[in-house]
């Protein structure tokens, strides 16, 4: 491989190497000199490509939030909203649970305690990358099919999509921190009836959410089956 094929393909290897050291070891592993070493590039490169370790750091935020956003992406849109909606909850645990520390980097949830934290404004951005609007644009869409189907009462489709986002995002962050260890199957015990009763609380029929919840996650299973 020539030096100039070696260079134009850095940024790609740069972020890759950090989400392995980042899956394996963890965000104090993410130094520039292992990333440098892990994507067989110099030092000097991180620094040329992203101006520092931060930067990196978002970048690979980033990447996760497109990983995110393709496996919204893959649950096809059904004539029942909510059901949709659960699977690609479902999704986003399965990412999660794949690699937990990337996914406490998307979510600021990792303690950057081995490199410069980004300012308040840069992490405030990082929350709203494109990647992130993306990802998040395949919730905000079921959402207005929700509202559009009846089921439920008239909302802003934009406040269901950050409601359902809290509700998702705090029980996976809970999970992957062992909270739910004294449930056979958090999922069936835990989320699945906690989504029931949140399209309840928005006018759901309760046996029509429950019918709905269990049609996702099937849904999900054939998704994972056919992978």
């Amino acid at each position: 491989m020539s030096g100039r094929a070696r260079l134009d393909d850095a940024p790609e290897r740069l972020v890759r190497a950090a989400i392995g050291l980042l899956a394996e070891q963890g965000p104090s592993a993410v130094k520039a000199r292992a990333v440098a070493s892990a994507s067989g590039l110099s030092t000097m490169v991180v620094y040329s490509h992203f101006g520092g370790i931060p930067e990196l750091m978002r970048a690979v935020a980033d990447h996760g939030f497109r990983e995110l956003g393709r496996a919204f992406a893959q649950v096809p849109v059904t004539e029942d909203p909510i059901a949709d909606l659960f699977a690609m909850a479902l999704s986003c645990r399965r990412l999660a649970r794949e690699n937990p520390h990337l996914y406490d980097l998307m979510f600021g949830l990792s303690t950057r305690a081995t490199y410069r934290p980004l300012s308040d404004a840069d992490l405030r951005l990082s929350g709203h990358s494109p990647a992130f609007r993306d990802a998040h644009a395949h919730v905000t869409a079921a959402c207005e099919r929700l509202v559009g189907s009846g089921r439920v009462e008239q909302q802003e489709p934009e406040v269901i999509a950050a409601q359902l986002w809290s509700l998702v995002h705090g029980y996976i962050t809970l999970e992957l921190a062992e909270h739910f260890i004294e449930f056979d199957d958090a999922v069936v015990q835990v989320l699945l009836p906690m989504g029931v009763n949140f399209s309840v609380g928005l006018g759901d029929e309760r046996e029509r959410a429950e019918a709905s919840h269990q049609a996702g996650a099937r849904l999900y299973d054939s998704i994972v089956q056919g992978q």
